[in-house]
């Protein structure tokens, strides 16, 4: 794996200028759940990942890691690698996911991060979507237990589970997984609400109020 060298401390310009240059899906994109417990905001970030040979980084902070678990390599989407790092601070969190941000050679960047800990504040947020757009990079916080304070984040979910689609060959089973997706944030892109769905290969949003949707789709994929 290769991985970009640190810029400059002082070279501030030159990483906004490429982060400007830079793809509009290669960003930093924060998803909220109402429920601490709830899975939907992991699996609806993992179903924005481009399944590749690029590995993903997934860090966790402790207490993330206590409350929901380590990654269940199993249920994740079919050839996706991931390299998994525990922390024990939301610094150590931010920084891990700064440093894997520099690597072109991962598929993405996903972090969980409980509560509202002070060092992730607008600077820290916005040295992370910088880092991303930069290296085209994608980058997904999991905000598990925390309120929508002040970000950079280029995007702002609030996510839920729904019930299931039915199974086509079976009844008593569930099927593809839906999700409440509430886009309350984003720059130069339109917030609404939409319940999506995953078919394996890629995400839909429908929703009755506005289904134009498709600038937004393209900015997440």
């Amino acid at each position: 794996m290769q991985c970009a060298p640190p810029p400059p401390k002082s070279n501030t310009n030159l990483l906004r200028n490429r982060a400007q240059a830079a793809p509009e899906g290669a960003t930093l994109a924060e998803v909220f759940s109402p429920c601490a417990s709830d899975g939907a905001a992991i699996s609806f970030a993992l179903a924005h990942i481009q399944v590749g040979d690029k590995p993903l980084l997934w860090v966790q902070d402790r207490v993330s890691r206590l409350e929901s678990g380590a990654p269940y390599l199993p249920g994740l989407p079919a050839g996706l690698h991931v390299i998994t790092v525990e922390v024990s601070k939301a610094s150590d969190l931010l920084w891990t996911m700064e440093e894997g941000l520099r690597c072109p050679d991962l598929c993405g960047v996903l972090g969980e991060v409980w509560g509202d800990p002070p060092t992730l504040d607008f600077t820290a947020s916005k040295r992370l979507a910088l880092r991303a757009e930069a290296h085209n990079v994608p980058a997904w916080l999991i905000r598990r237990g925390a309120h929508a304070n002040l970000s950079a984040a280029r995007l702002r979910w609030r996510v839920s589970s729904l019930p299931a689609q039915a199974d086509p060959f079976d009844r008593h089973a569930p099927g593809s997984p839906l999700w409440q997706a509430d886009l309350f944030r984003a720059r130069f892109r339109t917030p609404g609400e939409w319940v999506v769905s995953h078919d394996g290969e890629k995400l839909h949003f429908d929703h009755g109020v506005n289904r134009d949707i498709p600038a937004v789709a393209q900015a997440i994929m």
